[in-house]
């Protein structure tokens, strides 16, 4: 099969430089998510028409399996597809998708394409309350379609009709070619319609056959960012769907973004406000709290969460305790039963089991051992202005409150660190290592007075 997807448009109604096809639903744009669905069908060609920012088109979905074809005038539906008409198989039958059109299932296109065969010409439509602004299927007195009308075309009688296009047909690619050079623009938009074709069908002799969507969202496009933003809440809303059939427990399905791939084990439970990116795996009894935002991450059994917390491209073991309000950057790598407190910041950093950092400290840089205690207020000092250094702190060491941690340096295992202590050299094991200034008090000294103002 080939498949051509239409992605040349500007999108005047989006109000945006960039490219309407590139738009993201989910975090995705809009045309990764058609190529998804495209591919799932195994086509042997699959062309990308590219007109409006075309090079930023190709930059975003670029692979070995597409091909571009350039419409440089954008003279409607059929001059786009024209554009592709050398890249085609005629032995192949031909499906055109549009590429701000991202949520069409898989099962809708297989449907259409069983119902059109190899001989056939086959038109996705669907029944609306309200068609104003759509194609509509004029049907003879059998019901067989004879031609597709535009709503600026179309008469009275014919804006009656509910039953809408969709833009999606799929037909024998010889014919295609045939009935696209035919095509004229006489119409109210001066444009070469796609449309048009199913007329051509109809005179020929060949049949037409439609098929339907389960859900009318399935065809729903998107012109301008309120579309968009209906697009996305659906799309959620089925991701949402999904999560709580697998068993997951959502406080609020409407309020869940997912804009990646999201996995779960067993009793899952996920807060309000969540947003997760790329891929995350939360493991069996994860508690995920309110408005955490956690990207390409994985997080192990019987592990919470609390609210406000950023996690991107981190590990955390079997119950973990992170948060509220902590960051974790990327390259941490947390065992088991590890505290990550309110505001607490670890990067490139891996903590051993039992460990904790409860409050108010920067780890950074630093292997942390077992049943390691990180006072508040501690920093691993790991970068000098031009090259970063390792801290380690090995097991069962006791780093005290307000304690700057100077790298490289070492802490020995079993050590404490007093509280307020600059750290420049390594610390022995087993010995308590501090340094501050002589405490003196003044008796003589006097607090200032404010003087009046002149």
């Amino acid at each position: 099969m080939n498949i051509v997807i239409l992605a040349a448009g500007m999108g005047k109604r989006m109000n945006s430089a960039l490219p309407k096809v590139l738009h993201p639903v989910a975090g995705r744009p809009m045309l990764a998510h058609v190529l998804d669905t495209a591919r799932t069908l195994s086509p042997s060609r699959l062309v990308v028409v590219v007109g409006h920012g075309a090079e930023h088109v190709r930059e975003a979905v670029a692979a070995p399996d597409v091909a571009f074809a350039d419409q440089t005038q954008q003279l409607g539906t059929g001059h786009a597809v024209m554009q592709a008409l050398p890249m085609l198989d005629d032995n192949q039958p031909t499906l055109v998708l549009y590429g701000d059109v991202p949520l069409t299932t898989a099962a809708a296109l297989e449907a259409l394409v069983h119902a059109a065969g190899a001989e056939r010409m086959g038109v996705l439509t669907v029944e609306m309350p309200d068609p104003t602004g759509y194609g509509r299927i004029v049907r003879d007195a059998a019901g067989n379609i004879v031609r597709i009308v535009e709503q600026k075309d179309a008469s009275d009688e014919i804006r009656a009709i509910r039953e809408i296009n969709t833009g999606i047909i799929v037909c024998p690619t010889g014919h295609l070619r045939r009935w696209l050079a035919t095509l004229g623009n006489n119409n109210a938009q001066g444009e070469y319609y796609l449309t048009d074709t199913i007329e051509r069908a109809a005179t020929e002799g060949v049949e037409i056959v439609s098929a339907q969507p389960a859900a009318l969202w399935e065809t729903l496009g998107v012109n301008s960012k309120v579309q968009l933003a209906e697009v996305e809440r659906i799309h959620q809303r089925n991701l949402a769907q999904r999560l709580l059939e697998a068993g997951v427990t959502l406080l609020d399905p409407a309020r869940i973004d997912v804009r990646g791939q999201l996995t779960c084990g067993r009793d899952v439970t996920i807060d309000v406000g969540c947003v997760f990116e790329g891929r995350v795996h939360l493991d069996d009894g994860v508690h995920i709290g309110a408005h955490c935002v956690i990207r390409n991450a994985t997080i192990g059994a019987g592990a919470r969460v609390q609210p406000f917390c950023h996690i991107e491209e981190a590990k955390i073991g079997p119950a973990g305790r992170i948060g509220p309000y902590a960051r974790l950057r990327p390259g941490t790598e947390l065992g088991e039963d590890v505290h990550i407190g309110n505001f607490v910041e670890v990067k490139n950093s891996q903590v051993g089991d039992h460990s904790k950092a409860n409050h108010l400290a920067y780890v950074g840089d630093t292997t942390v051992g077992q049943r390691v205690n990180i006072g508040a207020g501690t920093i691993t000092c790991n970068y000098d202005g031009v090259n970063k250094s390792r801290t380690v702190i090995e097991d069962d060491a006791f780093i005290g409150s307000d304690t700057q941690l100077v790298a490289p340096v070492t802490v020995g295992r079993g050590a404490t660190i007093g509280a307020g202590t600059t750290l420049t050299k390594d610390a022995p094991a087993g010995k308590l290592t501090l340094s501050r200034a002589k405490q003196m008090t003044l008796d003589a000294w006097q607090r200032p007075v404010k003087q009046p103002k002149q």
